[in-house]
């Protein structure tokens, strides 16, 4: 079933974009039927969810960072968005938050270079790995280690590379054999997840894991390891099947399954938090992307109101999530969603 296969040049192109830059990205579906209900943010085009941590984020500061906020409401759900922008920034992108409420991300500068970021305590730093041409930070473990992705000049998957920051000190991450690598995730024992490649980027590609052993990946190809739980038991990531389509899945203790968001042609997992519940995004059959949710109770849709786009990649223990969002005029936003008493 997973054997190599054919995967067309404008395909790989588009998920080689999607990978490096957080584009718009595709969600989850359950073994079992459930209900799905919708979140929106106050006045935009799109919205997209990418994590969510362990302990939940204070809001409060975000909040005046933020050019728009509300509260969404479905039935007994309800909670804080609120919209984030890297300061003086062109396009913000959040990837993942961490218990404390820190948040990891990247930005396009007026010069059209991409950094990384880490918002904490309402404080933005600017985060670049030595000599790249342009570096992303995706996830933060509880500790404050950061993984991202950084390219070298002239680019292509080849010139892409994992690292990790921690006390400010920067360190590759590097699949062996490959020339590639995205790290994604970092656990709070330091196991890092992620994907290796190679030129051919998503025909090559496996999911991994980085624990002290070394150096393990999957065998399913066209796949990305992209959250895990605190005892590495259930990994969440996405793969590409035989057919060019995206799928979500699943590895508990071992067994793998895929999962699709009822209704979608494409489904994209991206992060998970201690008790289970996932985020993600989807592609609905009018080409749209949403956010996704996943609990116990079934799927949540989330788009930020009035959005062309929604894309969910991080959630934590509380609930918190974050991601972006495409305004009516075209330009990217980084967003919080945060649980409100009422949730809670």
């Amino acid at each position: 079933m997973f054997s190599a296969r054919k995967i067309s040049t404008s395909h790989r192109l588009f998920l080689a974009t999607l990978l490096l830059f957080a584009g718009a990205t595709f969600a989850i579906a359950a073994r079992v039927p459930v209900a799905l209900s919708t979140l929106h943010f106050p006045g935009a085009k799109a919205a997209v969810v990418y994590g969510v941590n362990a302990a939940g984020a204070s809001s409060d500061p975000l909040r005046a960072l933020g050019d728009q906020e509300g509260v969404e409401q479905d039935g007994a759900s309800a909670a804080q968005l609120t919209s984030i922008d890297f300061p003086g920034a062109v396009s913000t992108v959040l990837q993942g938050i961490n218990p404390a409420g820190d948040i990891v991300g990247n930005y396009v500068d007026a010069n059209r270079k991409q950094h990384g970021f880490l918002l904490s305590h309402g404080n933005f730093t600017s985060i670049d790995y030595p000599g790249a041409a342009a570096t992303d930070a995706r996830g933060i473990n509880r500790r404050g280690d950061i993984v991202g992705a950084y390219v070298n000049a002239p680019g292509g998957p080849q010139n892409m590379h994992g690292y990790l920051l921690s006390h400010g000190i920067f360190s590759e991450v590097q699949y062996p054999g490959y020339l590639g690598t995205i790290a994604q995730r970092i656990l709070p024992n330091g196991n890092i997840y992620g994907c290796n490649h190679n030129t051919d980027f998503m025909a090559s590609m496996h999911g991994f894991a980085r624990t002290a052993e070394g150096y393990s990946a999957i065998g399913v190809p066209a796949s990305m390891n992209n959250g895990a739980t605190p005892d590495g038991s259930t990994i969440v990531g996405l793969y590409t099947d035989m057919m060019g389509t995206t799928h979500g899945y699943l590895i508990e203790d071992g067994e793998f399954n895929s999962f699709d968001v009822p209704g979608s042609n494409a489904t994209q997992g991206w992060d998970i938090n201690p008790q289970g519940d996932i985020v993600g995004d989807f592609r609905d059959t009018a080409g749209k992307f949403h956010g996704f949710l996943r609990t116990e109770d079934g799927y949540t849709t989330i788009d930020f109101p009035a959005a062309a786009q929604t894309v969910a990649r991080g959630i934590n223990r509380r609930g918190d999530m974050v991601g972006r969002y495409i305004d009516a005029n075209g330009k990217q936003h980084g967003f919080l969603r945060s649980r409100t008493k009422k949730e809670e």
